[in-house]
Formats: C-alpha cells, sequence, structure tokens
C-alpha cells in the first residue's frame, strides 16, 4: 500500500448510507462465483439485508430481497443464484437438511448470522461482520478464510470507496 492509498490494511470498510451498504455489495457481487460462501454477522438492524440486496442487484436478480428471518432460505435468479440464509431464529443447523453443498455447485450462498453456520462451510468463505456506527453509519470489517476467501479479501479489499449521496 503506497503511503497516498486512504483505505487502511484491514478489510474495514465504511458506508455513511443504507445506499452505500448496498453499493458495496453490488460492487462485491462482479467477483463472485458459484461455490462462494458470504459469511455475515452482526447485530440486527446492522445492514446485512442491504449488503445482501446490493449484492442481488450486482448479480442481476431483478426480485426485491427480503429478509429470510421466517423462511430461512431464499433463492434469487441472476447471473448466479443467490441463496440468501437467515440463521437468527435456529439454534443449531443441519447442513444436509438443507442441501446448502448442492446449492453452492450452481451459486453463491449469502449467510446472515453466518457465526452459526458449520465450519465446514465457513472454512472457505469471506466473513464480514456489521457494526452500527451511527443512524446512518455502518462498519464492515472483512476476513478471507481459505485460498478462495483470502481471494475475495483481496476483491474486497481493492474495491473503489463507495459516495452515494
Amino acid at each position: 500500500m503506497s503511503a497516498g492509498d486512504a483505505r487502511p490494511p484491514a478489510g474495514l470498510r465504511i458506508t455513511a448510507s443504507a445506499e452505500a451498504t448496498e453499493a458495496l455489495g453490488e460492487a462485491l457481487a462482479a467477483g463472485l462465483a458459484p461455490g462462494d460462501v458470504l459469511a455475515l454477522s452482526g447485530p440486527l438492524g446492522s445492514g446485512k439485508t442491504r449488503f445482501v440486496a446490493g449484492l442481488a442487484r450486482g448479480l442481476g436478480v431483478a426480485a426485491r430481497v427480503r429478509s429470510p428471518s421466517f423462511t430461512l432460505l431464499n433463492e434469487y435468479r441472476g447471473r448466479l443464484e443467490l441463496f440468501h440464509l437467515d440463521l437468527y431464529r435456529v439454534p443449531e443447523i443441519d447442513v444436509a437438511d438443507l442441501g446448502l453443498e448442492e446449492r453452492l455447485e450452481r451459486g453463491v450462498l449469502a449467510v446472515e448470522w453466518g457465526e452459526k453456520l458449520p465450519a465446514s462451510l465457513r472454512a472457505d468463505a469471506l466473513a464480514l461482520r456489521f457494526e452500527i456506527r451511527s443512524a446512518a453509519e455502518r462498519a464492515i470489517d472483512a476476513e478471507g478464510r481459505g485460498p478462495r476467501g483470502a481471494q475475495l479479501l483481496a476483491r474486497w479489499r481493492a474495491l473503489p470507496l463507495v459516495e452515494v449521496p
């Protein structure tokens, strides 16, 4: 990193609005491939679903993204299939019952409350931790796990800083 680069060396990004959070997800979507796992963690209202809405837009999904808190899993069709899973209300998950590994062959898995995802699915993932800084501002920190997670982290760090009016 050059002395003039304003981006911190870690994967931390700050967004100043819900639209900026979505734009960050949209920008990341261009580098996603089948089998990618994004494990999202953070408190309620921290921007996880808004981020997934941006991912969906970046993947060419026309449908409106809704939180899968009560349905557990929402599926969206675009350039890649997007599987949006919410584990907030789930004490334990039986991956075999959801067929996640088969779905990953066809698309991307974005998991809210991703820390509840079995270790086998988090082993090669991009982990994103959301934090509420203020009514509008969010901090999103990234960590790459495994070889593909490291590639996604490099992509995350290379994303342009997002400015949305």
